[in-house]
């Protein structure tokens, strides 16, 4: 029996290849948009995937201030952030985030779905949400993002 079929291979951080994707997110749910581009900024979509090595690829969110929620949660849901003084509680409702600050929605929905340690940091660091169409990333030549469930 050949022994080097049974061999897994692991795939190092130097030999990872990264493109870049733009993802429009103008009239797509947020849940639905977060999880692709969680799957994206991983790597998982690739077959040299290595859970334990940042292999994923960049990722440019456009039109951020167009995403949806459904039925009535747009005027339910609420943020939560602290600052850590007591008192320092705060609460932002989505529709008031979606004027003000559009690209939180997308970055929290998004940290939401990767590791919560070193790996995760530096897999987040390859998002880049903008509000509208435009971005200072056409020297990457990044290529546009098909949904699979949208």
């Amino acid at each position: 029996m050949n022994i080097a079929a049974k061999i897994t291979k692991s795939l190092r951080k130097e030999d990872a290849t990264r493109e870049w994707w733009i993802v429009d997110a103008a009239g797509k749910t947020v849940g639905r948009v977060a999880t692709e581009i969680a799957v994206l900024l991983r790597g998982k979509h690739k077959p040299t995937f290595t859970p334990h090595v940042d292999t994923g690829d960049f990722v440019i969110v456009l039109n951020a201030e167009l995403v949806q929620l459904e039925g009535k949660r747009a005027e339910k849901k609420e943020y939560f952030n602290h600052s850590g003084y007591p008192g320092g509680a705060k609460f932002r409702k989505f529709k008031e985030l979606l004027v003000k600050h559009p690209e939180l929605i997308i970055e929290r929905a998004v940290w939401g779905m990767i590791p919560k340690n070193r790996l995760g940091r530096q897999v987040y660091k390859k998002l880049k949400v903008y509000r509208g169409n435009n971005h200072p990333h056409e020297a990457q030549q990044p290529k546009n993002y098909e949904f699979k469930y949208n």
